[in-house]
């Protein structure tokens, strides 16, 4: 049954296909000839199929793991460099009438306070995340066609894209949203969205169907299939992600580069993100009570970003503050391009957070473990070496879907991105920095605008910084 182009979820995520790859993985995970083909081939930089990364996951040869480790390391300096954009989920509405039983948010649970914005605390919300310096969102809400109709979705992204306080401004809003039609995704993109991002939370469709038991999102092909449904309303960036801890996390990994060999083989265009979330505490929610609760270790996890990195290795990878420091900083040595920062996943709670109140906190959906603010985050990722970026060029200048996807390949999209991270860090820092952090920063732009290989493009980076300097804002290649 298993055929990457067919439209049929069934098809493209053949469970006999997982099984047999993952047996097949099994039983090469010391064959160190095919280790060393399988890592020669990697090193080409053109990816990997999902059999052949199974076989890097499984491996059990500590060198050869080694120099997997090592180059994902160099496929992420090659493809992404040592930028990393950063962005802030902000939570709409936690209605919702699925019975999803690893969220709070599910309609089960009767004790957890209910709340929807109105538009007048969305645009609250916005004026903390711009006080905060975020320029980039991944918007939030349960499905509930009462409370959070698709009108709604619509009407808050053009309030999020209306509001101008001080230097600040939104410049771009990704969206996560429960699986919709054709017509609807033509609308968000009508709307100006950047990335439709859907975790599958897991690929197993039994077991998908029992953590799903009630609700629309129960429906296994409706889900998966959604974002050949969005590609079709035209959004050509779209992002996967599986909840790791749900289910055995090889089956998961193989899963996941299935559905992205799909996207290429049916829609032309890779996944543009690829999300590795675990799951955490949150209110009535144990992770001990779920299938790899206890299989999933950092050093497994830190593994699979590895080898998503080599077998992916144009798509950006994000990582959310659902990890820890030490965590979050293993997994951008190995791949992950995207990070939040000074996140709160409650509805409301970036402008409580500003009155120096907390009240929100009763609806958070999962327990944030790396709580730093924005500001200490930026100046956490100086300190390791990256440039933070609130780059959203791309998405203004076209560079999206397959034109993203040729620029990403040949490595041309650094000629783009290096010069953009330094005039957005830039314009961070003088807005909002705290006096350590700008003379950090300004330190590192300093430094790196000699590694602008094009004498050309330094010179109008260094006239664009002199105008930021001046008061001036928005200025991107």
């Amino acid at each position: 049954m298993y055929d990457p182009k067919s439209p049929k979820a069934e098809e493209f995520i053949d469970h006999d296909e997982i099984l047999e790859t993952l047996q097949w993985a099994q039983e090469n995970c010391a064959n160190a000839p095919l280790i060393d083909s399988i890592l020669q081939k990697a090193r080409a930089r053109k990816g990997l199929g999902h059999r052949e990364a199974s076989v890097l996951l499984a491996c059990t040869l500590p060198e050869k793991n080694a120099e997997l480790f090592a180059l994902a390391r160099q496929i992420k300096q090659d493809f992404y460099g040592n930028r990393i954009v950063l962005f802030a989920p902000l939570y709409l509405s936690n209605y919702c009438i699925n019975g999803c039983v690893y969220c709070p948010y599910h309609l089960q649970n009767k004790h957890i306070p209910r709340r929807k914005l109105t538009q007048a605390e969305i645009a609250r919300e916005v004026v903390a995340l711009q006080d905060m310096g975020h320029k980039r969102l991944a918007l939030e809400a349960g499905e509930d066609p009462r409370h959070n109709p698709l009108e709604y979705i619509l009407e808050s992204i053009e309030t999020i894209y209306s509001i101008k306080h001080r230097n600040g401004a939104i410049r771009r809003v990704n969206v996560n949203i429960a699986a919709t039609t054709v017509e609807d995704y033509e609308k968000l993109r009508d709307a100006g969205i950047g990335t439709y991002i859907l975790f599958q939370e897991t690929y197993h469709k039994q077991s998908y169907e029992a953590l799903h038991p009630t609700g629309p999102k129960h429906n296994y092909a409706w889900h998966t299939e959604a974002m050949d449904r969005a590609m079709q309303g035209g959004i050509d960036d779209v992002g996967l992600g599986v909840l790791f801890g749900l289910e055995r996390y090889r089956y998961e990994f193989a899963g996941l580069l299935l559905h992205a060999e799909h996207l290429e083989a049916a829609c032309g265009v890779g996944p543009h993100t690829i999300s590795v979330p675990r799951v955490q505490p949150a209110d009535g929610i144990n992770p001990a009570d779920f299938k790899d609760s206890d299989g999933l270790s950092n050093e497994a996890f830190a593994k699979i970003i590895a080898c998503i990195r080599v077998a992916v290795p144009y798509t950006g990878m994000i990582i959310s503050t659902r990890e820890s420091g030490a965590v979050r900083a293993r997994a951008l040595e190995l791949g992950v391009s995207q990070v939040s920062g000074g996140s709160k996943t409650t509805v409301g709670g970036y402008a409580e957070a500003a009155q120096g109140g907390d009240a929100a906190k009763d609806t958070e959906q999962f327990e944030v473990s790396d709580q730093r603010t924005l500001d200490e985050v930026v100046r956490w990722l100086m300190e390791l070496g990256y440039i933070p970026s609130f780059c959203t060029a791309c998405y203004r200048e076209g560079r999206t879907g397959d034109r993203f996807m040729q620029l990403c390949k040949t490595g041309q999209i650094q000629n783009c991105c290096h010069p953009n991270a330094l005039m957005t860090l830039e314009e961070f820092l003088l807005d909002y920095a705290s006096p350590v952090t700008r003379d950090l920063g300004e330190k590192m732009i300093a430094a790196e605008i000699g590694n602008i290989p094009l004498e050309k493009m330094r010179t109008l980076v260094q006239r664009h910084l002199g105008q930021i300097q001046a008061g001036e804002r928005d200025f991107r290649v």
